[in-house]
């Protein structure tokens, strides 16, 4: 009796403590896989726990949306009003909303350039990573759809390993720097918009975004059919965002807020009828504050 006593105790011992080494891999935060009912909203709690939603200094990438192009002049950056790192009252910027006004000029960097494509992001993670950020910010994709013809577009497959290159460049240097990326805006409603003002498609003649914005008043069915298949690559872009950013558990995508963000003339530049105006750029940065320290990610 003593003997199935000392088997059973020693049984009943090796089942808690099992049952303990499961249970401590099922909750951690960093490895395991646990499966079950619960385990989506182990990986979510997991997810959560990465994020940090106070980060301490930021970078921003992209193109001339970053840049304040046309906010405050016609054809010329004011990074100042930049959404991401602008220092500008008018603005309230990311970097104003997360460090506050005293800190945002000394710990925010505005990489992004004018014109700058897909192609043109490794680079700039490159120029910010030597910053050392905590967080990383990013909005290009739509001088990708912007060309001179829809021909000359960038494909979907080339955008797609741009912007791996870009994440992987960033990801050698800074393993553990939190990544915002934007959606790419709805250029056709641009279009719709800023068609409405004369002086605004006389500045696109200059050449801005002629993919979309060319010929701005000709409604034939081959013009409607170029603006489509130009809004159908930037939806296809913004695929691309998504999955990609995905696949990084420091990475966060906006869930498509700037593209289907409804710019109205007050959001637009008073210059080029396309480009945000300081209005406009205030409310990408209240999409990319409210996505940066949400509790949980867009799905």
């Amino acid at each position: 009796m003593r003997k199935q006593r000392r088997r059973r105790s020693r049984a009943l011992v090796g089942a808690v403590a099992v049952t303990a080494v499961l249970g401590v891999a099922g909750c951690d935060v960093i490895g395991g896989s646990p499966s079950g009912p619960d385990a989506g909203r182990t990986r979510a709690s997991r997810a959560v726990q990465v994020w940090n939603r106070s980060p301490a200094s930021i970078a921003a990438v992209g193109d001339s949306i970053t840049r304040g192009f046309d906010a405050c002049t016609v054809l010329s950056d004011c990074p100042e009003v930049s959404w991401a790192t602008g220092t500008s009252d008018q603005v309230d910027s990311l970097a104003v909303r997360l460090l506050g006004r005293a800190k945002a000029a000394d710990h925010s960097w505005n990489y992004a350039e004018t014109g700058a494509r897909m192609a043109d992001l490794p680079g700039q993670m490159a120029d910010a990573a030597v910053r050392r950020p905590q967080l990383v910010t990013v909005m290009a994709g739509a001088n990708d759809a912007c060309r001179s013809s829809v021909r000359a577009m960038t494909s979907v497959a080339d955008f797609r390993a741009q912007f791996e290159d870009a994440m992987d460049t960033l990801r050698k240097a800074l393993p553990k720097t939190q990544v915002y990326v934007a959606s790419v805006p709805n250029l056709k409603r641009l279009w719709s918009e800023g068609r409405t003002n004369p002086l605004g498609k006389q500045i696109w003649k200059l050449g801005i975004c002629p993919s979309m914005l060319g010929d701005a008043d000709d409604l034939t069915s081959a013009a409607t059919l170029r603006r489509d298949r130009v809004q159908q690559r930037v939806e296809d872009y913004n695929k691309v965002l998504k999955a990609v950013c995905a696949k990084d558990r420091r990475c966060r995508f906006d869930g498509g807020a700037v593209y289907e963000y409804r710019f109205g003339t007050d959001q637009l530049s008073h210059w080029d009828w396309f480009h945000p105006s300081t209005d406009g750029q205030s409310r990408l940065a209240a999409i990319a504050y409210r996505t940066i320290t949400a509790k949980d990610p867009v799905t």
